[in-house]
């Protein structure tokens, strides 16, 4: 659990801190609190170490994943977690303006973004609402496919979504290609998986 004497200083001690706190939750062992005390500090700022973009899916919350307490981390979450300009310019404000070291795009198994992108990816218009438009954001490794082959298919996809939403934030964002270049941060991608509770590096 992260504290101002402990808070990493660079993304390599950010990796590390986020996948202790995996460690934690998923052996059960998890420290993080947030005391009425520590309000007063909150109120006055935030220095996230580490900022995400994540699948807006209920069960995926990185706080509680990476064991961390409010302030600690910096999140954006959207359906696929696909890369648009609201969560670039999100991302920029947190590297640039709030120091962070860190930014991890984080699929999850089972995504429903994804399969849904699978299975419409020929026909976007059988969706309701503005789906379509979310979909063909998304990045998939085939399509469409049912059946047995769908888990598989889903599976591959999330991870080559993810990898995909780094390079995406590194074409859009001159501000964070900057700060990656210069080694002031980093960006990563890697899959949450929901059965288990571990989350695994895909792209380090």
């Amino acid at each position: 659990m992260t504290d101002p004497t402990t808070t990493p200083r660079s993304p390599e001690e950010a990796i590390a801190e986020l996948l202790a706190g995996n460690d934690r939750y998923v052996a059960g062992r998890t420290v993080s609190t947030n005391p009425p005390e520590a309000r007063a500090g909150l109120a006055a700022g935030q220095a996230p170490f580490a900022a995400f973009i994540r699948c807006a899916d209920s069960r995926v919350a990185p706080e509680l994943v990476f064991d961390q307490p409010l302030g600690a981390i910096f999140v954006t979450a959207i359906a696929g977690n696909v890369v648009t300009t609201e969560v670039v310019a999100s991302l920029e404000y947190a590297v640039e303006v709030l120091g962070t070291r860190l930014v991890v795009v984080m699929g999850h198994s089972g995504c429903g973004a994804v399969e849904a992108a699978i299975r419409y990816r020929d026909q976007p218009e059988a969706l309701p609402g503005s789906l379509p438009e979310l979909i063909a954001q998304v990045t998939v490794t085939g399509g469409p496919a049912d059946g047995e082959e769908l888990p598989g298919l889903v599976a591959t996809s999330v991870v080559a979504n993810a990898n995909e939403g780094v390079d995406q934030l590194l074409r859009r964002s001159p501000v964070i290609a900057e700060a990656v270049a210069e080694e002031r941060a980093r960006v990563v991608a890697g899959v949450f998986d929901l059965g288990t509770g571990r989350f695994e590096l895909t792209r380090p």
